[in-house]
């Protein structure tokens, strides 16, 4: 499977909170938005005010306006999601919230600008604070689309946007704190002294991430395609519950009788799909191919484009395709941090899930809902009737919460291992 060869694929390791690190754009070494080149008359005009609604001076503290349907995305099946209502802040609020944006506050930094933990006075609640650098990559569209996205979709597995602030030129974006980071910072290149997630961890983020997508791509109307699925941008809590964040990038799906949206190619070089960043054609397809890396970095604990392994092995997902085609050399694909500590069975069946996700043809890839209803028999939520229970006697159970009987159960994972079996035969024939 091809990449461009004009891309850089070194990355800096540092915290990458609330997608702060810079995006690549696909179809040349500069980063830039998906929006076409301003000329430059002379002389150069004022630039634009952005068209977010402000908070009228005897009220800042709620704004809400209408959303019309066709440009931004609401819940099938209707609700009251069809209003934005985001909190606005001034920038002498979040000023006083960081405590003056300093050095100690300071959790996270990247090509877009800077994310400060902070605590709202009014309310006494933690926040994580993004301020835009005035100069980065993440332009006033940018801002735009994840303020809209954030505010009409809404789901346990999607980070919670609490307001943002518009004050002259100053843009930041406010949202729940998420105290564990991203699950980059639990997953590669971890010190010595920090202890790898455990098979089940790594399976409950899996699951919980792949939830959100499903939510993006199956409940909001018109669809959503996030663009941007990457470990760097799945936050987690206390609990390692999983959320995705980042939506930036964030666009609506096609509708009617279309069959892809065309876009300039923009994402994270590894993460993107290979059609995608071929035509410019973006399609729900492309954000599966994308889950299908990052799953494949959470079983074998590696970045999906490294320039310090071997050559062969620098693209994780062209070291991992010959392996696919061979049941027999999964093994050879798990996190050496593991030290086999991990159900064969459960294993093999998320190495599959990934080879499906990975597929050169996305017409042949999973929908993300059968990608959930696959991965929500590999894990299930502590529990303390289950205590002691070894990990390969909890992942026989029947799922996470559920009370089905047998017989369902042994239906279920039947379909499960003929649509494993179908993936590995149909990656066999390419």
């Amino acid at each position: 499977m091809g990449f461009c060869s004009c891309f850089s694929s070194n990355e800096t390791k540092a915290s990458k909170k609330y997608g702060v690190r810079a995006r690549e754009s696909l179809s040349s070494p500069q980063s830039h938005r998906d929006t076409p080149p301003q000329p430059r008359p002379q002389p150069r005009p004022q630039p634009q005010p952005l068209p977010l609604p402000q908070p009228p001076a005897e009220n800042p503290r709620k704004v809400t306006t209408e959303a019309r349907t066709n440009n931004v995305p609401t819940n099938k099946g209707g609700g009251d999601n069809n209003n934005i209502a985001a909190q606005t802040f001034t920038f002498r609020e979040l000023a006083s919230t960081t405590k003056n944006f300093r050095q100690e506050c300071l959790i996270g930094e990247g090509g877009f600008g800077r994310v400060y933990k902070g605590r709202l006075d009014k309310t006494n609640q933690i926040v994580a604070v993004k301020q835009l650098d005035r100069n980065g990559l993440q332009g006033n569209r940018e801002f735009l689309v994840e303020v809209l996205m954030l505010s009409l979709l809404h789901h346990q597995n999607l980070v919670n946007l609490i307001g943002y602030c518009a004050d002259g030129d100053q843009r930041l974006l406010v949202y729940e704190y998420m105290p564990l980071g991203s699950l980059e910072d639990h997953l590669l290149d971890l010190p010595p002294e920090q202890p790898p997630l455990n098979w089940l961890a790594r399976m409950k983020i899996a699951y919980h991430a792949a939830k959100g997508v499903e939510y993006l791509h199956d409940k909001a109307n018109p669809p959503v395609i996030y663009r941007d699925l990457k470990s760097s941008n799945i936050l987690l809590d206390r609990e390692f519950n999983a959320k995705l964040s980042d939506f930036g990038l964030a666009k609506l799906g096609p509708v009617g009788d279309k069959t892809h949206v065309s876009s300039r190619v923009m994402g994270t070089y590894g993460y993107c799909a290979p059609e995608y960043q071929r035509t410019g054609q973006l399609t729900v397809k492309s954000d599966i191919y994308s889950f299908g890396v990052v799953l494949l970095e959470i079983i074998s604990g590696k970045r999906s484009v490294d320039t310090t392994r071997r050559p062969e092995e620098q693209n994780l997902v062209t070291w991992a395709e010959p392996i696919f085609k061979e049941p027999e050399r999964y093994l050879e694909l798990a996190d050496p941090l593991l030290r086999g500590d991990f159900p064969r069975k459960s294993f093999n069946q998320a190495v599959a899930v990934a080879a499906m996700c990975l597929q050169e043809d996305a017409s042949v890839r999973p929908l993300m809902s059968d990608v959930v209803t696959a991965l929500s028999y590999l894990w299930m939520e502590p529990d303390t009737t289950l205590a002691g229970s070894s990990a390969s006697e909890i992942l026989t159970e029947d799922g996470p919460g559920s009370h089905q009987s047998e017989i369902t159960a042994k239906e279920r994972e039947k379909a499960i291992e003929e649509a494993i079996e179908w993936g590995s035969k149909s990656r066999r024939n390419d």
